[in-house]
């Protein structure tokens, strides 16, 4: 059993936690601590049908099992780190500080960029896009965009998750979303400059 403590702690949702893998730093856990169950079995049941079509794993972490945990069942994922053996930040903390960082509105529209062609390419399909859900991993051959949370598709009939066509109408709806979220954020002018890119 892994036992996960406050020192392993990464990250905290509103339904789960999110711990390094006590036995593998590569590795994060993903567990319950408030009502998840059903966003955990919905995201699982999405990540093995990724699995079943050979995905490339550039826009997503990997994820391999459940394991159990002393808070319960954990879900292991990669745990994105940046080349330097930092944990990544969410997109969510770059926004916040584009105002002090702003020569990293083009790395950080590049990334958002390629992920979108990414989810396109490989129909992959998210629920919200939600900046606290995607990370920036910093690489020494730039910066990548993955999103960590909200995975799959809650339609009662599914169809977009096999037909090509309505999968590209999803994402394209959802990344429309995404971009006007981001526009309502009146944190920085440089958000809009992003927006425009995307």
């Amino acid at each position: 059993m892994l036992e996960l403590s406050a020192a392993t702690l990464v990250g905290k949702g509103l339904h789960r936690e999110v711990h390094v893998h006590p036995d593998d730093d590569s590795k994060c856990v993903k567990v319950v601590v408030l009502r998840g169950e059903e966003e955990t079995r919905r995201e699982q049941a999405y990540y093995r049908f990724l699995q079943r079509r050979n995905i490339d794993w550039i826009s997503l972490p990997q994820f391999y099992d459940n394991e159990e945990t002393n808070m319960g069942p954990g879900a292991v994922f990669d745990l994105i780190r940046d080349d330097d053996g930092q944990v990544s930040k969410t997109l969510e903390f770059y926004l916040d500080n584009l105002s002090s960082t702003p020569e990293l509105v083009e790395s950080i529209s590049q990334a958002l960029l390629s992920l979108k062609l990414d989810l396109l390419e490989q129909n992959i399909i998210t629920m919200t896009l939600k900046p606290k859900n995607m990370v920036l991993q910093l690489r020494n051959d730039g910066m990548r965009c993955l999103i960590i949370d909200n995975i799959g598709n809650s339609d009662i009939v599914p169809i977009s998750s096999y037909v090509r066509f309505f999968c590209r109408k999803k994402i394209e709806r959802k990344w429309g979303k995404f971009k006007q979220s981001l526009k309502r954020d009146d944190r920085q002018q440089q958000i809009e400059v992003i927006c425009n890119r995307i």
